[in-house]
């Protein structure tokens, strides 16, 4: 994987968590839901074939949902 960042992906991971937030901040999701999701995703990297370089960007992509699990954004914030 490159070490530049990619502005589309980087876009669609700030909206995603804007989106999870502003559910959880009305009340309309959960935390755990929201873990869940964030579960499934990494679950859908984790397993996908394809190329090595392929598999190599689903296991950052994993990699990187589950840090953001790990890391408890959700709860953690302002």
């Amino acid at each position: 994987m490159s070490d530049q960042q990619d502005p589309a992906g980087l876009a669609a991971l700030s909206i995603c968590e804007a989106l999870l937030l502003s559910l959880q901040d009305r009340n309309l999701l959960p935390e755990r839901e929201i873990v869940g999701i964030l579960r499934d995703a990494a679950a859908h990297h984790e397993n996908a074939q394809g190329s090595e370089a392929e598999q190599k960007v689903d296991a950052a992509t994993a990699k990187l949902i589950n840090e953001i699990i790990i890391g408890d954004n959700l709860s953690q914030r302002t």
